[in-house]
């Protein structure tokens, strides 16, 4: 063994890999490799790993949701994204304990990794690619969407608008994580304050007989005014439920870019969700109390129908400043979502899951190479298909698949290594992670009953990508990337205690 590059098998950190955190000893063949590989560490504390969760996710408050309503009605969609609610806060409370104890860029893959072996690390690193590169292929289009509907420019929505996106703001990730950070969560404030803004004034006209006034389907089982379609409405409605919290569970993917990751990730998850849960519920209840559930249940922006409808159907200087927030809680999203695209592809990438060229970084810190490779398929599917409601679906059932895989990450290293020195510890323990497997099983199912075909895709992507792993990449691991060390060295540390 000459390089740091070839592929070999696993060891332990003491046979010259790296350690825990990806630092290999000068002079070790994993030295160089990991040197052309790193991240700028540090550049992120808690306010702005906060804001990135929260930009994950804020484009979801102000669109998308309400579709829910024509699947569950009011009290369908609100029974969900309670129970979604519930699931993501277990889901986080979990993430958080998994990123104390392995704080690398692969965040819920390499949880996986430890936990379930190369074949469990690999499937939830896919699963979690699926969602991070289709979500912002599909929020290009929606912003392409608002541009042409508000006049900006003089552009139609279209493949420009698209290209525009991923060449503006990849460059802008391309200059350094810490500018990119801070850009994120410029943004994420003026979609945030837009929507308490529009609270305020929903609040103000709130009706609660608008809540139920979808029309009942006397067919569905346990139909009632607040539940139109019944008790299956409600788990037709819970992949809508998720639009209110989709993408939080990134914040661990900056692991490696953070200012003391045991303590920071913890309390910046906890943050994160504690902002969503109010959001999401300040929203559904402005909105559907304001105009009524069946006025925008169909509506491609809900909140500025509900504000319009509140005044007789006419537009306000409200509705306008809602619409131009809009544009800016998608931008918010899309930034994010190809920042976290680009790690969870580069951590892939570095162990060997991936092509390794994709994780080499430039002088700056970024994975220059994952930004582009990511940014280029999340074009060509905006440019080509321009169906962001089926790439967000199938992004989706990707997100769905990779909480059943981390939920039962956490069980399993709770279980398997219960004295793993855990800075931060779950409250509630593996009953808290077994709530949000039990609830991430029935999310992925829920897939299927909106939309089978964005479903079907999505099986037929990770059947590709299990192959591909099966039969070329799974002999090609690097034993150097820090997520194949942790593993390593757990197995080692196993055998010693056998003996």
């Amino acid at each position: 063994m000459t390089d740091g590059t070839r592929p070999r098998p696993a060891r332990t950190a003491a046979s010259g890999g790296a350690p825990p955190g990806g630092q290999a000893p000068p002079g070790s063949p994993g030295h160089d490799y990991l040197r052309r590989r790193s991240l700028r560490r540090g550049s992120a504390g808690p306010l702005l790993l906060a804001g990135l969760g929260v930009a994950y996710v804020v484009s979801g408050d102000y669109a998308g949701w309400n579709y829910g309503l024509a699947e569950g009605g009011f009290g369908g969609l609100a029974a969900a994204t309670a129970l979604m609610g519930l699931m993501y806060t277990c889901l986080v409370l979990s993430l958080a304990e998994l990123s104390s104890v392995l704080p690398t860029a692969g965040g819920g893959y390499g949880f996986a990794r430890r936990a379930l072996g190369p074949w469990g690390g690999f499937l939830t690193g896919t699963a979690v690619l699926v969602e991070y590169v289709l979500a912002p292929a599909a929020i290009a289009v929606f912003i392409g969407g608002y541009v042409e509907s508000l006049g900006l420019f003089g552009l139609t929505s279209g493949w420009p608008v698209h290209l525009a996106c991923f060449t503006v703001f990849t460059g802008v990730h391309l200059w350094g994580v810490g500018e990119a950070l801070r850009f994120s969560f410029a943004v994420t404030g003026v979609a945030v304050a837009a929507l308490a803004v529009f609270a305020v004034a929903a609040f103000s006209t709130f009706d609660a007989a608008s809540l139920t006034d979808v029309a009942a389907d006397g067919t569905a089982f346990g139909a009632n005014s607040w539940l139109p379609f019944g008790l299956l409405g409600v788990w037709a409605a819970v992949p809508f439920g998720m639009w209110f919290f989709l993408g939080v569970e990134g914040v661990p993917l900056a692991a490696e870019e953070t200012r003391d990751p045991a303590r920071t990730m913890p309390r910046a998850m906890a943050w994160a969700i504690g902002v969503l849960l109010v959001l999401a519920a300040v929203t559904l209840l402005g909105a559907a109390g304001a105009a009524g559930s069946n006025a925008i249940k169909d509506a491609d922006n809900p909140l500025v129908a509900a504000v319009e409808a509140a005044n007789g159907g006419e537009p306000t200087a409200l509705s306008r400043i809602v619409n131009h927030a809009g544009l800016a809680g998608l931008v918010a999203s899309f930034f994010s979502l190809v920042y976290a695209g680009s790690r969870q592809l580069f951590a892939l990438s570095r162990a060997g899951y991936l092509p390794r060229v994709l994780s080499l970084t430039s002088r700056r810190k970024a994975p220059w190479p994952a930004l582009v490779v990511s940014g280029a398929i999340g074009f060509a599917l905006a440019a080509y298909t321009g169906d962001g409601a089926r790439m967000l679906n199938i992004a989706v059932f990707g997100a769905s698949v990779s909480y059943v895989l981390m939920a039962l990450s956490h069980i399993v290293l709770r279980r398997r290594e219960p004295g793993l020195h855990r800075p931060y510890r779950t409250p509630g323990g593996v009953l808290t992670s077994s709530v949000a497997l039990v609830l991430a099983c029935a999310a992925v199912v829920a897939t299927f009953l909106v939309d089978p075909e964005a479903a079907g895709i999505a099986v037929v992507l990770y059947a590709a990508a299990a192959c591909y792993f099966a039969f070329y990449s799974r002999h090609r691991l690097v034993a150097a990337a820090p997520e194949e060390e942790f593993a390593a060295l757990a197995q080692a540390e196993a055998e010693l205690e056998r003996d």
